[in-house]
């Protein structure tokens, strides 16, 4: 038996770019395919977005780009991340775009200029004086998802100070301002979470019309019966009140189902249970209505139980979440199907 498995529905990918398409109204889709395609595998998924309308793939670092580039020689690739100057030799020669946020423009790379508009993080106050390696102007926005007027305000110091240069591409929208914010999308938006079917706001998905991609099941490897006074699990979190059936799942937080999880709901079979006690490296416990049989179907993330669901239980995001599925072969069986 395989710990768990994790299918990437590519379909379900190829319709939510199609949305974000429609969405953007005549604005560019660049994906963002990062930290492994935020855990749903990069190569696949930027492959499934640039078939469904995407025209950029955007990554955070030199080396995920030419992995990327090894696999799609003829795709656009940006990188949006610092570059070290050897980092900058390996980009020009496998022809990446490079984001840059200092005055210092590489030669010989097509370059998109940062301008930090309020996120205080990468980025330059005022554009460096232009060159012919200068194809972009971006910024990134720090409240699209939380405060809309501050995002304006940043959208607006953007439009003023690239109106100079707005033969340039300009892109600044992300996901949230992509679906929020229709003036944030210039010439491109860079979107990330929602091509991966999951809600920038942390609510349903399909209030925007996104599918997750993503689906992660496992099974009851031990159905057992806590007598009252019985516990299961580290240190004693979960002591049975009464007489209670507990199945044992073979997942825990080396496989990204993260400690902080206790209280969330799976399902077993059609129940939905509540996951108690410790999660510890390679298991959790689950409180089931009755006796299930070995092998027992339970999902971990997928219909009726949603990934957004798990992040407010654990006080975080579904970014992060995503991001910490371990998908190795020796954790887990990963599958891709195109629905």
């Amino acid at each position: 038996m395989m710990r768990s498995e994790i299918t990437i529905d590519l379909g379900a990918l190829r319709r939510n770019a199609r949305t974000l398409v429609r969405v953007l109204d005549g604005a560019e889709l660049w994906a963002v395919v990062k930290a492994n395609g935020y855990g749903h595998g990069a190569v696949d998924c930027a492959d499934a977005a640039l078939g469904a309308g995407a025209s950029v793939v955007c990554v955070a670092t030199v080396s995920e780009a030419l992995e990327l580039r090894s696999e799609l020689p003829d795709a656009r690739i940006l990188v949006m991340g610092p570059a070290s100057n050897g980092e900058v030799s390996q980009a020009r020669e496998a022809d990446l775009g490079l984001v840059v946020g200092t005055d210092e423009i590489p030669e010989g790379v097509a370059v998109h200029v940062k301008l930090d508009t309020g996120m205080g993080r990468w980025g330059i106050s005022e554009l460096p004086a232009a060159t012919r390696e200068v194809v972009g102007v971006m910024t990134h926005l720090a409240t699209a998802d939380s405060d809309l007027d501050l995002a304006r305000a940043q959208v607006e110091r953007f439009r003023e100070a690239t109106e100079p240069v707005s033969h340039l591409v300009r892109h600044a929208a992300n996901s949230a301002a992509a679906l929020r914010l229709p003036e944030s999308r210039f010439d491109a938006a860079r979107c990330g979470i929602a091509l991966y079917g999951l809600s920038p706001f942390g609510t349903d998905p399909r209030v925007d019309g996104l599918e997750p991609v993503l689906a992660w099941r496992s099974e009851i490897a031990q159905s057992r019966l806590l007598r009252a006074g019985e516990s299961t699990g580290y240190g004693r979190r979960f002591v049975a009140e009464r007489d209670t059936w507990i199945g044992i799942v073979p997942v825990g937080y080396a496989d990204g189902f993260r400690r902080n999880l206790t209280g969330t709901e799976v399902r077993v079979g059609g129940d939905r249970c509540k996951v108690v006690g410790t999660i510890s490296m390679d298991a959790l416990a689950v409180v089931l209505e009755r006796e299930q049989p070995l092998g027992t179907p339970v999902t971990l993330v997928g219909r009726g139980v949603p990934l957004e669901e798990h992040a407010t239980v654990a006080g975080t995001i579904t970014y992060e979440l995503a991001c910490g599925i371990n998908s190795s072969s020796t954790r887990a069986r990963r599958v891709v199907v195109d629905s």
